[in-house]
């Protein structure tokens, strides 16, 4: 049986992908929405200073962008 991605594995995986040009990042973004799901979350906790635009267009986009795929983002304090 192979195990689902959980939400941090999805989180990863968008990381990588922001790193890459946004490759593949809808079919990342519907992975973590399934992830949160299933764990029973409502929202996905990014670490801002791992984004590509760390700045508040950037975080503002990602949110815009990911609330369109039904995923809501917050960011962490960190």
């Amino acid at each position: 049986m192979v195990s689902e991605p959980t939400v941090v594995d999805a989180t990863n995986r968008i990381y990588e992908s922001l790193q890459a040009d946004n490759v593949d990042i809808d079919v990342h973004i519907a992975t973590l929405k399934a992830a949160l799901t299933r764990a029973g979350l409502k929202e996905a906790v990014f670490d801002p200073s791992r984004l590509v635009q760390n700045n508040r267009s950037g975080r503002k986009l990602m949110q815009a962008y990911f609330r369109q795929r039904g995923v809501t983002v917050k960011f962490s304090d960190s």
